[in-house]
């Protein structure tokens, strides 16, 4: 969803780093960046672990970074390039479209809102209690129960590492769409398919 559907990943950086700064801990960019693809609490319960703070839980520094997101997939981040051309397309070739992310149930539900998507997705799934988030493949393998579909019939469409070694996990094929300064990570050569963008995405489906 991140980062693939919206362009909310600069708001996590910037959320991160203003919240996080209330107890202390300056993290930059580059930092934020490097857990990409992680569910949030175990992004939070990462750098708790390398640097303990104090005067706020855990889930204090959750909740309030969750509102901040919130308010920025509502309001402010943009849509990525081609994402409603591709739920268009995705709909007119019958294909059953789900929503399976990391991100927080309420954060999915805005994210569906402000795409219009409450008629467009059958299934809509967060990792958030799952027993173990992406890498692992339990998120997928929900969303294709909830299709009521063989996940070996599945196509999963990741921006991040994390997200694509998921699909892979789950035996579902997958269109890797990098951010463009991870375009050429060597790594992604496990998907099916790499992309710059989702205006890119006729042409595998066409193939």
């Amino acid at each position: 969803m991140d980062g693939l559907l919206i362009d909310s990943e600069p708001y996590w950086r910037q959320s991160m780093i203003k919240v996080l700064g209330t107890v202390g801990l300056r993290l930059t960019e580059e930092q934020c960046a490097s857990t990409t693809g992680l569910r949030f609490d175990h992004v939070l319960e990462y750098w708790f672990e390398k640097y303990p703070w104090e005067s706020k839980s855990i889930v204090e520094i959750h909740e309030e970074i969750l509102d901040e997101m919130e308010h920025a997939i509502t309001h402010e981040a943009h849509l990525m390039p081609g994402v409603l051309e591709s739920l268009e397309l995705f709909q007119q070739k019958g294909y059953k479209i789900a929503l399976a992310s990391s991100s927080a149930m309420r954060l999915i539900k805005a994210c569906v809102k402000r795409l219009n998507g409450e008629s467009i997705f059958e299934a809509v799934i967060s990792a958030e209690h799952e027993e173990y988030g992406k890498p692992h493949p339990a998120v997928f393998i929900k969303a294709a129960a909830g299709l009521k579909v063989h996940p070996l019939d599945c196509l999963v469409l990741e921006d991040s590492l994390m997200g694509v070694i998921a699909a892979k996990a789950a035996r579902m094929q997958c269109i890797a769409i990098p951010a463009p300064e991870n375009f050429d990570n060597a790594k992604f050569a496990i998907a099916d398919w790499r992309l710059h963008s989702l205006t890119e995405l006729a042409s595998v489906l066409s193939a």
